[in-house]
């Protein structure tokens, strides 16, 4: 596995990986390591949730009321359905 060497990190962000490392109860390396993770991984779902966008939460209110009124009726519950 390929290894990375960061030169000149600053005292405040040497302190707040120091304090994440405590916090996770892990050593700096395996904390620095867990945090590009989390950070590459929530670009890629940004990314991807961008790429649908246009598929999901963008109703106009005429449009969600035209949606609702077609499935009224899948909101009626039937006894008889449920009978054995």
């Amino acid at each position: 596995m390929k290894s990375i060497t960061i030169h000149s990190i600053d005292p405040d962000l040497d302190r707040k990986i120091s304090e994440k490392s405590k916090e996770y109860g892990l050593s700096q390396n395996r904390t620095v390591k867990a945090i590009l993770q989390n950070a590459l991984q929530s670009d890629n779902k940004a990314a991807r949730k961008e790429m649908f966008s246009d598929l999901f939460g963008k109703w106009k209110p005429e449009e969600r009321a035209a949606f609702e009124k077609r499935i009224i009726d899948l909101e009626e519950l039937n006894d008889s359905d449920w009978a054995k």
